[in-house]
Parts: structure tokens; sequence; C-alpha cells
């Protein structure tokens, strides 16, 4: 039988219009669909004609194994399908699309990469957070939150207050690592934000201190929460008008 192949899909963060051409051209020939659980119904629904799957992983809820989904991909080529592997935000940025890759290319299946829109980087732009800005940030730490341990080498070794710090799938461990950073000699006042489901419209932003982002209450949302943490986080505010005539200047309407 011909082989069909496997396309490592980056979905973005959540609005379809942020998915790239070329990942929307994928989905809608694609036979099967094996999607993250952060994965919008309204991306997942331009696969029309495919199957499709929740594969995704979260914390504390049944999940499907890694290698099944490595199974499921290959056994999928063989027969000769198209399978997009839709993963949210980037398939390389803190998820598993490197293991992806690696299964496929030992197995001999033909796949592509097609990048995504990084959550590390849209969440805070679309609450009017820039993650660099001259003067203020003139780089930024991209660190998984899901184990402590595994980011304390890498912050302990920067200069405090240096560099804009965006934390993904960490909320639960907000507090440690707060505490953890003014230990190392970060300002207790740093500003810090909690970005809660970027580009949907379930969206919301918390904004306070560095010392009590750990108090801070979550939104009543099951979409997938951004933590930033430096002086970047006070331009959110000044930002604020531009992001209110967004809307009109989409419509036409003169600001």
């Amino acid at each position: 039988m011909k082989r069909g192949m496997v396309s490592l899909i980056g979905a973005g963060p959540g609005d379809p219009e942020l998915l790239t051409l070329k990942a929307v051209r994928r989905l809608r020939e694609a036979d099967l669909v094996l999607h993250d659980a952060l994965v919008p119904a309204n991306v997942i629904a331009l696969a029309g004609r495919a199957r499709a799957f929740d594969v995704g992983k979260r914390a504390g809820r049944k999940s499907t194994p890694q290698e099944t989904i490595h199974r499921i991909m290959i056994h999928a080529a063989e027969r000769g399908e198209r399978v997009a592997r839709l993963k949210g935000g980037d398939p390389f940025v803190l998820g598993r699309g490197g293991e992806e890759a690696l299964a496929l290319a030992a197995a001999g299946i033909s796949f592509e990469i097609i990048p995504g829109v990084s959550s590390a980087i849209a969440a805070p732009a679309l609450a009017g957070i820039p993650v660099t800005h001259r003067g203020i940030a003139s780089g930024f730490l991209v660190l998984s939150g899901h184990s402590p341990d595994s980011y304390r080498g890498l912050l302990a070794g920067a200069l405090p207050n240096s560099a804009t710090v965006v934390v993904l799938m960490g909320l639960a461990h907000r507090r440690a690592l707060a505490e953890f950073l003014i230990h190392c000699g970060w300002r207790p006042d740093t500003p810090a934000a909690l970005v809660f489901a970027a580009s949907t419209p379930e969206a919301s932003t918390l904004i306070g201190r560095l010392d009590e982002i750990g108090q801070l209450p979550f939104p009543p949302t099951d979409g997938p929460g951004t933590l930033v943490i430096g002086d970047v986080v006070s331009l959110a505010d000044r930002m604020s008008i531009a992001k209110q005539l967004s809307p009109a200047l989409e419509k036409g309407v003169p600001a």
C-alpha cells in the first residue's frame, strides 16, 4: 500500500485565524486528526472530512500515553492515510513534537513540521505585554512549569530582573516560582501577569506583583494559562487604549 504522511501542526494559541495557511490546508486534506486537549473545537472543525481524536494531556487527568500516540500515527501513515497531529502553540515549544518527529523518523514515516504561533509569545502580546522592549528587557526565558526542579538551575544563573520570564503549564506552581525568584534576588514588586485563554472569547488577564502572584484568583475558564514575570508587564496598562480600539479598526471605523 502507498504510505501516507504525518503533519506535525502548530495550532497556535486558540484563534483559528492565527493558524498558518499551510496548517489549514493540511487539516482540510487530513484523513485523521490527533489533537491536544486544549485545541479549540473551531480549529478542529477545519478538518471537516477527517476522523478526530483527543490525545491530549491535562494535569491530574487521564491521558493517552505518548507511545500510543506514536503507534497510532505510524500505523495510520502505513495504511496510506494523511495524519494531522495538531498540537497547541508550536510543535517544538514545550510540547513533545520532537519526540514524535523522532519516532516517525525511526519508523521510516514521511513527516513535516508546520510551525505555529507559540503561546509563550502570543499570550503576553495579546494582553498588551511585549516579551522584549528596548530599555526594559532584551531577552526572555520560556519555561515549563510542570516541575520546579527543572527550571531552578536556569533561573538561579540568570541576573535578577534582567529578562522576561514566561511560564507555560505552571500556574499550579506559581507561588513556589515567585518565592524562588525573590530568593534569587528578584524585586518583590516586579510586575507579573496571569494570562488566561489568550486569543479566545474567554480571554482575561490578572496583573499584580511578583510577591502576590500566588494569591491571585483564577477566572472561571478551563483554557490554558500563561504566567509572565518582568518589568515589561507594566506596559500592559499603557497599551489598553490600543486594545480597546482594535475592534473598531477591524471594522474600518475611524479611531
